[in-house]
């Protein structure tokens, strides 16, 4: 009898009991709920977490709050960017006419000379409007000082150090080093090329550009109107005359850059300048609530992650299985990722609007970059919210459902189209206008894509060579049916095909994915007010099966 009950001791150690196992089966079942629950209400509406925990809609309220705040934002700064961008539009314009000589409006394409005689002289008479700009000139401009002096009017010729070129015998020595002269010119006390530089010769045979550059000072002062303080500008003028072909055609541009200060004294009588540290206030504000909508969404995306850790382990140890990637995507909310983007855009934009509205910067186009950028965002985010509703969602649905096979389909067709711009721009360049660069190639043959300039693109094309006319004809008549009749039509059919197939299963009502299927288990409504009990009981069951544990290992020991 001692060795049966011994033996009885023996199996009660290495055996546990039924009512272990049973309890260890229930244990396991409620953890699955917990983790099923709590994945069903992340994925929940704002509303429906609202129903289900009586939490309110923080995030959809701010992002209500910033997306007004951000377009006030970016509809002051875009006026204000307005008169910036006229002011600089009008001055090029006014300098053109100012010191390009015999220069019409639209004219800058073919704007060249011919003649030696017309270098000498557009230079000449580029000096004496120079000389001359308080006498001509409407506008308020001046010329910069350094100090007590004028900044001299600089003429720069580059050349080639030495060659000797003879056409008609087909010979030519030629250095390839390029020399660079410059002279100095002060053309208020002398008004003429050949009294400022009697020495001045241009080699023609060996020029490669002749650029003569100044600065001038104006003042902004139509931002008086709106009651903002007027801007002191200085702009680089630099007129080049462009020999780079040396085939008897020198071009002729003119160019300017511009950098914007803060005027050293002024005084505005008969209206209230607007108070700056308002409007640098209000972008503290924009930049406050950015910095809070970053961190709630931020901190929703960590929660996603660590759902799909826990959900990850669930798949491993009960299902013996790996989760699929497109369930591993549920979890990465990408529009939370896209808030997350546009709020640093609008961080920085509004960092940089700062330091325009005080002058430290005037950079005001990387600053329309980021805020654009940024607005751009935050509106393409309002279809999140719109996508709760089931009408709306499938337009969702489809594109991120439609957007890998998309992709792979551009990839394709984009090789395609790759090979037609290379044999345009090498066959066609010489003799049609539109094909002369890659870039331009591209343009043509997406415009062509879209239906647009298809006549002109044909009518263009020189007849100097009959048997490149006739490859042109194959090459645009293949390449409009190629891609209109097929590719696009092929596009199109990829994304109606996913409509229809997302339409039949929002009909059918079937879960697709195990994610789907592993939440169609819990059959809780947002208001049951399981959810609520579920907030702190998970982590209540939590601390309880630890305990239960640790007493079952107790007992076992003993």
């Amino acid at each position: 009898m001692e060795e049966s009950s011994d033996l009885y001791d023996v199996y009660d150690a290495i055996s546990p009991a039924p009512w272990a196992d049973n309890h260890q089966h229930m244990e396991d079942l409620d953890n699955v709920e917990c983790l099923r629950r709590k994945i069903k209400y992340y994925f929940m509406n704002p509303c429906e977490k609202y129903h289900a925990r009586g939490r309110k809609p923080w995030k959809l309220f701010l992002q209500i709050i910033k997306i007004a705040i951000i377009t006030i934002q970016l509809v002051s700064f875009g006026l204000s960017n307005q008169m910036v961008v006229t002011f600089k539009e009008e001055n090029l314009m006014t300098f053109k006419h100012l010191f390009l000589k015999g220069y019409v409006d639209g004219g800058m394409d073919t704007y060249a000379v011919y003649r030696q005689a017309d270098v000498y002289g557009h230079i000449d008479y580029i000096i004496r409007q120079y000389g001359h700009l308080h006498n001509i000139t409407v506008g308020n401009h001046a010329y910069e000082k350094n100090g007590t002096f004028y900044t001299p009017l600089s003429v720069c010729q580059e050349f080639y150090r030495n060659g000797t070129i003879f056409p008609g015998s087909e010979t030519f020595e030629i250095d390839a080093q390029v020399d660079t002269d410059c002279r100095e010119i002060y053309p208020m006390y002398q008004p003429t090329l050949r009294d400022s530089l009697s020495d001045f010769e241009i080699h023609f045979k060996r020029m490669i550009s002749v650029k003569i550059t100044f600065v001038l000072k104006a003042i902004n002062l139509q931002t008086v109107r709106h009651r903002e303080l007027p801007d002191c500008y200085d702009f680089n003028v630099t007129i080049t005359f462009n020999n780079k072909a040396h085939s008897g055609r020198i071009k002729i541009d003119l160019e300017n850059d511009v950098d914007i200060n803060e005027c050293r004294d002024w005084k505005v009588t008969g209206a209230a300048a607007r108070n700056i540290n308002l409007t640098v206030l209000f972008d503290c504000l924009i930049i406050i609530t950015c910095l809070t909508s970053f961190s709630l969404c931020t901190r929703s995306v960590i929660k996603g992650i660590q759902l799909l850790f826990e959900y990850k382990h669930y798949c491993k140890n009960h299902l013996s299985k790996d989760v699929p990637w497109s369930d591993k995507s549920e979890f990465v909310n990408g529009w939370y990722i896209l808030i997350i983007v546009s709020d640093t855009l609008t961080i920085i934009g509004s960092i940089l609007k700062i330091e325009i509205q005080t002058k430290v910067l005037t950079s005001y186009d990387v600053c329309s970059i980021f805020l654009g950028t940024g607005t751009m965002f935050v509106w393409i985010g309002v279809i999140r919210y719109m996508g709760y509703f089931r009408k709306y969602n499938i337009l969702i649905l489809t594109l991120r459902a439609a957007f890998p096979n998309v992709i792979r389909f551009i990839c394709c067709a984009g090789i395609i189209y790759l090979s037609y711009c290379f044999c345009g721009w090498i066959v066609l360049g010489p003799y049609h206008e539109k094909f002369r660069t890659l870039n331009t190639v591209s343009e043509c043959l997406f415009s062509l894509i879209n239906g647009d300039d298809m006549f002109p693109t044909f009518k263009n094309m020189k007849q100097k060579s009959s048997l490149v006319w006739t490859f042109s004809r194959v090459y645009l008549y293949t390449f409009v049916s190629l891609f209109i009749y097929m590719i696009l039509s092929l596009f199109i059919t990829i994304i109606t095909d996913t409509y229809d197939t997302i339409k039949q299963q929002q009909q059918s009502g079937t879960p697709t994915s195990e994610l789907q299927k592993f939440l169609s288990v819990c059959k809780d409504l947002p208001n049951s007010g399981v959810y609520r009990l579920e907030e702190n009981s998970c982590f209540l069951d939590q601390c309880i099966n630890r305990f239960r544990k640790h007493q079952e290992r107790l007992t076992s020991e003993a």
